[in-house]
């Protein structure tokens, strides 16, 4: 393992005026249900249409559609409601190949809750069902992939904090029928349990990544694993090549870098590959003290990392439930130009008051990392997710934005319902040659 640690270039501008904004509606605010990291997806789009999903402050569940050349949304009020005074209870969404939508919402150690539209391209969702009928009586964490083809990946834990278990299971869209690939992908072996990130890149090579937690405690977290599958999620390989024997435990993991308990290691982050296939996996922990952002990667033989160094404030990571915690969660994204790959870490940090922030470099770059700010104005205890499909096919950053609030141990805020937005970026801010040429200046 290979650390690099480099300087920072600090420049702070306000670039709001050229974000263009859509507002969808008024959204639950009192937590951060609608805006946690492992939204996948938030924003979804298909065929130059995009949707997107949030409860209001009545507790339904709404969804919301538009042509992506548009600025105005339709919105749908659906019949059903979740328990959105628990964080966790998060909505999750995708389009399968035929352009189905599939909704996932209202988990946390509680059965599966599960519709799809009735039409495609339709806000009206049918019936709530099942998928296979296996291990979908404890769900936490759902989450869809899209997969070339039309397919689509589900994920979620199956069991609790610290004793959980990773299943998978697969949509068939031209049989229209799901298929249970694995009921314990990860297996804690009843001791721990895995808290992943994953992506499938342009390939359609299911890249995976996890942090084991021994306890409820967050504070057990440590180390970063990998896995990846090139067969839609059948079986499972090292960065070597090397097949897994699975369920993947523990002792036959492979391990990207290793990080100890108590290291302040945060857990369901992101990831990210590029044109040939490497990994790369975001997140962060204590670097002399202090919280940092982390980017870890596989180059040749090796795993390296990137640290950006910018932070100054420490903070204690421990406790159980969801956490007030000062800077969010990141998300990653690869830029390409002229085999040249940047970085950028979408992120939001109380020492930038709240706003929504981008830190990037080269991956090859000496000089640095430049952030700059992508809002005027806090958006509370936000965490970034964005338009995953949109990103992966033309490069264009669609952000699902809410202020919201959040208290530790799943504690509840009171405040009026706000706005849910949607921030376009513009993509000029994520050239090299706009902060290479900042350091020159």
């Amino acid at each position: 393992m290979i650390s690099t640690i480099c300087t920072l270039f600090f420049l702070s501008v306000s670039i709001a005026q050229d974000v263009r904004e859509t507002v969808v509606g008024r959204g639950w605010a009192n937590n951060s249900v609608n805006t946690v990291v492992f939204r996948k997806n938030s924003l979804v789009s298909h065929k130059g249409r995009q949707f997107t999903a949030y409860y209001d402050e009545d507790t339904f569940l709404v969804l919301g559609t538009r042509q992506l050349t548009d600025t105005v949304w339709t919105v749908r009020k659906t019949r059903f409601k979740g328990n959105i005074s628990d964080a966790h209870n998060s909505i999750s969404m995708a389009i399968d190949g035929d352009g189905y939508l599939h909704v996932a919402w209202d988990h946390h150690n509680t059965p599966l809750r599960y519709a799809q539209s009735r039409e495609p391209l339709a806000l009206e969702l049918g019936e709530e069902r099942m998928m296979t009928g296996v291990e979908e009586d404890m769900v936490t964490y759902p989450e869809f992939y899209a997969l070339p083809g039309g397919n689509l990946l589900f994920f979620y834990r199956s069991g609790g904090s610290g004793r959980g278990n990773m299943v998978v299971s697969t949509y068939d869209v031209s049989r229209k029928q799901w298929k249970l690939l694995h009921r314990n992908l990860i297996d804690g072996e009843e001791q721990r349990s895995a808290y992943w990130q994953a992506c499938v890149d342009d390939r359609g090579t299911i890249h995976l990544s996890w942090v084991w937690r021994e306890t409820w405690d967050v504070a057990s977290n440590h180390d970063l694993c990998y896995a990846r599958s090139r067969d839609g999620g059948i079986s499972w390989e090292k960065s070597t090549g090397e097949k897994y024997v699975l369920p993947i435990t523990e002792s036959t993991a492979e391990y990207a870098w290793q990080v100890p308990e108590g290291s302040g290691l945060i857990n369901q982050t992101s990831m990210a590959a590029d044109a040939r296939g490497v990994p790369y996996i975001a997140t962060y922990w204590e670097q002399d003290g202090v919280p940092q952002y982390q980017v870890v990667y596989k180059e040749s033989k090796d795993w390296k990392r990137r640290v950006t160094g910018f932070r100054q404030t420490p903070f204690e990571l421990g406790g159980s439930g969801t956490k007030r915690i000062p800077l969010s969660r990141p998300q990653l994204l690869l830029t390409e130009e002229n085999e040249n790959i940047s970085l950028h870490l979408l992120f939001r940090d109380e020492e930038r008051e709240n706003k929504i922030s981008l830190v990037s470099t080269g991956i090859n770059d000496s000089a640095g990392w430049r952030v700059y700010d992508l809002t005027s104005s806090s958006v509370g205890q936000w965490e970034p997710s964005y338009d995953t499909e949109l990103w992966k096919s033309r490069k264009q950053l669609h952000l699902f934005v809410q202020e919201v609030e959040q208290t530790d141990h799943e504690g509840i805020a009171i405040r009026p319902a706000t706005p849910v937005r949607v921030l376009e970026i513009p993509r000029a801010w994520f050239k090299r040659d706009s902060y290479v040429e900042d350091r020159k200046k």
